[in-house]
């Protein structure tokens, strides 16, 4: 049996990335977003993505929310913009198994 369709954190949030989701997982994919599209102020997506070591196009892509981030590309992304980008748990939303 083949396995579901995962869905886009684009998909899962409507109104992406500006309007928050009670979907907790797909929250933290927007707030990743948002925490991601502040630090750029200023910056390149080619300019991050040469002092990250990911490719720009990943970059964009995340910030569009059409795929999720992987946690390789967090690393590289948090390293090179030498900021914390994960967003921070506040115990106010439940995690969808979805």
């Amino acid at each position: 049996m083949p396995r579901p369709k995962n869905l886009s954190p684009r998909e899962r949030v409507p109104g992406w990335p500006e309007t928050p989701t009670e979907d907790a997982v797909a929250e933290v994919a927007r707030r990743f977003g948002m925490n991601l599209r502040a630090e750029l102020q200023g910056v390149s997506l080619r300019e991050a993505a040469s002092r990250c070591g990911v490719d720009h196009t990943t970059i964009f892509s995340i910030l569009d929310g059409r795929s999720w981030p992987e946690l390789e590309t967090i690393a590289k992304l948090e390293l090179g913009m030498g900021v914390s980008l994960w967003p921070v748990h506040d115990g106010t939303t439940e995690v969808n198994a979805t």
